[in-house]
């Protein structure tokens, strides 16, 4: 095979992987079959202990444009940063090593971001598969600015495994923060808005694979509250005021003893009491359950199945009191988001 030197090199695929050796080998070969020959894979092995670490060295051994790095266990921000930084191409893609891209992806999106510089990042559409590969939906978002830029004010409008942007750009707002976690693309996204148009090709070029062990099912309760995260930091650099996400060393945990004066002060108790989600005691009773149930309008499309979930979870209270409250507020809130309740009561059938 002809060595693609790094200055004719298009586009970098970045790629972090821990434990993925049930799907790593298709992903990776997905990038390697694309119409645009002049890139690079950068795969980041985020401490894995399957045979994923044997899958890579095979992979390097064969295809001279496959590079390698490995880390330990220190997490998704970290390992896409350490990729950004290996990035030798103008352009950097990112691809999950349980996703799929599509023939032509890497080639429609260089050809975008050529022609239209004021794109800095540009995702597309995706069809949703199965462990087994099956379609079982397809994600269409919204392809311009404007109306990205609206509904990224209320989540995150990009399949992650679909984005390409400027290299220079994403290392300019200093990449993906740790402190986000669950939602390091949300929040980064956030911050390129600021300084760059935001754009999806309305077509779908990746598969993105939907199953238990996958990061967006798992932690959901963590990712809300990053959303939220960057929600407030994003509302403090339109103020123009410091980013407070700059002021996190990690993840808040808010669960613990917290200064009034942090920057989510007021989200804190939401998230004690939507913990019970997650089977943990939670430390806020019935009445405030039944503000937040008040302000169902307010919260995230995720908030509510998490409520949803804590109040099915205290309705096993051995507390007659508390099973009762929770029951009540359960029916309120089926009243008003009926299809809410259901699906926190499939999410939980098991």
């Amino acid at each position: 095979m002809r060595v693609t030197q790094p200055s004719a090199l298009r586009v970098s695929v970045v790629m972090a992987v821990r434990d993925g050796e049930r799907w790593l080998l298709e992903a990776a070969r997905s990038v390697l079959a694309q119409s645009e020959s002049a890139l690079e894979l950068i795969v980041i092995d985020d401490g894995s202990t399957d045979r994923t670490p044997a899958l890579l060295d095979v992979l390097a051994a064969r295809d001279c444009r496959v590079r390698v790095a490995r880390q330990p266990p220190i997490g998704l921000a970290e390992a896409l940063n350490r990729g950004l930084a290996e990035a030798r191409a103008p352009f950097v893609a990112r691809l999950d090593a349980d996703d799929l891209a599509h023939e032509t992806r890497l080639e429609r999106q260089a050809a975008v971001l050529e022609a239209r510089p004021q794109i800095g990042v540009l995702g597309s559409w995706a069809l949703e598969i199965d462990g087994a590969g099956r379609q079982v939906g397809v994600r269409e978002p919204p392809a311009d600015h404007a109306a990205l830029q609206r509904l990224l004010a209320k989540g995150n409008p990009f399949v992650h495994s679909s984005v390409m942007a400027r290299t220079e750009l994403l290392r300019r707002l200093g990449g993906y923060r740790g402190a986000f976690e669950g939602a390091e693309d949300y929040d980064l996204w956030l911050r390129a808005s600021e300084i760059a148009e935001l754009a999806n090709l309305p077509e779908p070029l990746v598969s993105y694979r939907r199953h238990a062990a996958s990061v967006s099912c798992r932690g959901g309760l963590r990712q809300a509250f990053s959303v939220r995260l960057a929600q407030r930091a994003a509302a403090a650099r339109r103020l123009r005021q410091d980013d407070p996400g700059d002021r996190l060393d990690g993840p808040p945990d808010w669960r613990r003893t917290f200064a009034e004066e942090v920057f989510y002060a007021d989200d804190v108790a939401l998230y004690r009491w939507l913990d019970t989600a997650g089977g943990a005691a939670g430390r806020e009773g019935p009445a405030h359950g039944a503000a937040l149930i008040e302000r169902a309008g307010e919260l995230t499309h995720a908030e509510r199945q998490l409520a949803a979930r804590a109040l099915l979870a205290r309705m096993r209270s051995r507390d007659r009191s508390e099973s009762g409250s929770a029951r009540e507020l359960l029916l309120r809130l089926c009243r008003e988001r009926p299809s809410t309740v259901l699906r926190a009561a499939w999410s939980l059938r098991a």
